[in-house]
């Protein structure tokens, strides 16, 4: 496939029509994001504070976020194909910066799960539609414009942090909300006046976007419902569910954790850039080890030390510096799993319906939200963070072995095509 041609240039201009303002464009929308997922613990205890209720209770509201931003998607996608990146990312521009900031002018933790759940609604079309723009200007280098895509996601909260910081300190979670909140939604909705798909993407009547060719049915991937009906999707879900469950509880967990073991807020605050830091160039590190060892090898290694991080980091995390350390080899061993199971899934079910069938694949992550927010602060309010984190790392844990069997199931066949199943390559 050929880069995008000159009548893109003709039809949006010279600067708009350039595919790399168009990517860089969309990388910007994802920083404008990450605050909501990734600086969101910063939030927790504060809020818990200002509500006056209990820290579950708080917690469930990014259980809630995750939640829309997962399940959302699917609709997200097909809004996108129908009506175009601009009007679908100023409509999310708006949700993210109204929700974000009115997160912290909330009297009742019904308002609280009623914003943060509509700033995911928001975060689902920016999400959706970055990546959706990114690969269509790209299609000679989509890995590369996707992987810029998922860093901007994984490291965009980082210049941000100190700001909350200091007007957390300086004005409590109303201020930092809202001001962090009008910044981001601005932003967002003057990037989508820039967006566009690029001329060659038709968007039909019926909202889907039209093949470039038509596929043979030998060559046809797998569609949504003929991937359900297969033991691999569901094992790939549950490994997903799995890994995601230990990084979603130290992404929402750690300043409560940390606050719980006397750890400084400095070094709470320098935990949280650095797993920021981590989350982003962890996911190249372990592109590149993909590529000497393989793909299902690398869930392999990379989720078994994820475990081996869970379990250890109650026991030796009661310092300021090895809270840091810890934390950040957490995170390190697992977001590069948003980057493994898109690869897996198209390995398995082909690329024809890639999107789409990732799509219900990720839902596992909304899923896993429900440990890592609520149930997670229930469960350590209850029993304690050792019982929790140990139960995390049994999850990665069997993430891990699920890597290894994976391989070793025959590949699955469309029940239209009687060839014989072939090894998965990995």
């Amino acid at each position: 496939m050929t880069p995008i041609s000159g009548s893109d240039k003709e039809a949006y201009g010279s600067f708009v029509g350039n595919r790399w303002v168009q990517l860089v464009t969309a990388v910007i929308s994802m920083i404008m994001i990450a605050n909501l997922q990734y600086a969101w613990t910063l939030f927790s205890t504060p809020l818990r504070d200002g509500l006056k209720v209990s820290l579950a209770a708080v917690q469930y509201a990014f259980t809630l976020f995750i939640m829309f931003e997962t399940f959302v998607q699917p609709l997200a996608g097909y809004l996108l194909d129908r009506f175009g990146a601009r009007l679908m990312f100023t409509s999310a521009g708006l949700l993210v910066g109204i929700g974000w900031a009115m997160m912290g002018q909330v009297q009742s933790i019904a308002g609280l799960y009623f914003f943060y759940a509509l700033a995911g609604v928001g975060a689902a079309v920016i999400y959706g539609g970055s990546i959706s723009v990114a690969v269509r200007w790209f299609p000679d280098r989509r890995g590369m414009a996707s992987g810029l895509i998922a860093a901007g996601f994984g490291m965009g909260a980082l210049p941000f942090l100190p700001v909350i910081a200091g007007l957390l300190k300086s004005g409590g979670p109303a201020l930092a909300l809202m001001s962090t909140g009008i910044i981001q939604g601005i932003i967002i909705m003057v990037a989508a006046q820039i967006l566009r798909y690029p001329v060659s993407f038709k968007r039909p009547a019926g909202g889907a976007a039209a093949p470039e060719t038509v596929k043979p049915a030998a060559s046809r991937g797998f569609t949504f419902q003929e991937m359900f009906v297969t033991p691999h999707f569901w094992l790939l879900w549950v490994m997903f569910l799995s890994v995601n469950i230990g990084g979603l509880l130290i992404t929402a967990q750690t300043k409560p954790f940390g606050q719980s073991i006397q750890i400084s807020a400095a070094a709470i605050l320098t935990a949280v850039a650095v797993q920021n830091l981590v989350n982003g160039c962890g996911r190249m590190a372990w592109g590149w080890v993909s590529d000497k060892i393989g793909r299902y090898r690398t869930m392999g290694l990379s989720f078994g030390l994820n475990a081996i991080f869970l379990f250890l980091l109650p026991y030796f995390a009661h310092s300021d510096g090895m809270y840091i350390l810890m934390t950040a080899l957490i995170i390190g061993t697992w977001g590069q799993c948003f980057a493994l199971f898109p690869a897996a899934n198209a390995d398995i079910f082909g690329t024809t319906y890639a999107a789409t069938n990732y799509g219900f694949l990720y839902s596992a992550k909304g899923f896993a939200s429900i440990f890592g927010g609520g149930l997670g602060a229930y469960l350590a309010h209850s029993f304690g963070w050792t019982i929790v984190f140990s139960a995390a790392a049994g999850f990665s844990l069997f993430a891990a072995l699920m890597s290894l069997v994976l391989p070793r199931i025959a590949k699955p066949v469309r029940r239209d095509i009687a060839t014989e199943g072939k090894t998965i390559q990995g």
